[in-house]
């Protein structure tokens, strides 16, 4: 069975996550390491094994994966090839691997236990219950044997609430800090325009198959689901009622005054006024 070659990039900082990538050149493919471990429907041929790295991936399964991700589209880019499914299994939201990171997903590594797992925002790991454990794909509990549960049950209890609680806002903190700095180097290259213009056009589409009649029902749900995932339709949707709601309190307040305004005119109306022809009658009996 042909192997991916693990390789790192000679010009990234050691240690950062794009740095390390799996290789098949008959294959023509390259894989970021992390991309293959976080990948919901991909599977490790091999154990963990710190001293021989290189024989985790087996080509065929990369393969597969590459395939199922065509159909699948990214919560936070648009674009297909997203392999990295929410972990909470009502949850529909997928990602590339570093997307995630820019959507602020809440990352969980545990290589002693072969658990690669990604939470998105709405999905933090921060407020969630014990019941997200059971959640864990079967997919991610075969990637390596896990160990025994005493062991698992000693490791839980060395972890405090607070270790865990600073864990998350550090990691937060980190990845804040990669997305701001992202983005100013994306302002620095001149890419700001390029990035906005794409939103645009994204959002243009997503526009013409919501008012298209003959677009199909599952397309229509994507697209749904996509403009609320993203979070900016919401927020939109959220103004635009509260502008809602100050316009029909000034509307009814209006009324208010209108309603006023009639009471008085038919009051008035009710007054008998002298009519010309009265008014000349009168004088001329007073002349007389």
């Amino acid at each position: 069975m042909a192997r991916m070659v693990r390789r790192t990039c000679a010009f990234c900082a050691e240690g950062e996550a794009c740095s390390v990538m799996y290789i098949a050149t008959e294959s023509d493919i390259a894989a970021h390491q992390d991309c293959l471990l976080f990948s919901s429907g991909f599977v490790e041929t091999e154990d963990y094994n710190p001293e021989n790295l290189g024989i985790r991936f087996d080509v065929k399964s990369v393969v597969k994966e590459l395939k199922r991700g065509k159909r699948l589209m990214c919560s936070f880019c648009q674009k297909k090839g997203a392999t990295v499914g929410c972990e909470e299994r009502a949850c529909r939201r997928s990602y590339h691997y570093f997307c995630a990171l820019c959507d602020d997903a809440a990352v969980e590594i545990d290589q002693v236990n072969g658990v690669y797992r990604v939470f998105c925002p709405k999905h933090d790991p921060g407020n969630r219950t014990n019941h997200y454990d059971a959640g864990i794909s079967s997919n991610k509990k075969r990637k390596r044997t896990l160990t025994s549960p005493t062991n698992t049950e000693e490791m839980s209890t060395k972890e405090t609430a607070e270790e865990n609680h600073l864990r998350i806002l550090k990691r937060k903190n980190n990845r804040h800090k990669v997305r701001i700095e992202f983005v100013r180097k994306c302002k620095q290259a001149g890419l700001l325009d390029d990035i906005f213009e794409e939103m645009l056009d994204t959002l243009h589409l997503a526009q013409e198959k919501l008012m298209n009649d003959n677009t199909s029902e599952t397309e229509y749900e994507e697209t749904v689901m996509a403009l609320f995932d993203c979070g900016l339709f919401e927020n939109i949707l959220t103004n635009v009622y509260s502008g809602t709601e100050e316009k029909i309190q000034k509307l009814l307040e209006n009324r208010k005054r209108l309603d006023h305004k009639i009471e008085l005119l038919q009051d008035l109306k009710q007054v008998i006024l002298p009519t010309p022809e009265n008014s000349a009658s009168t004088s001329s009996t007073v002349s007389e």
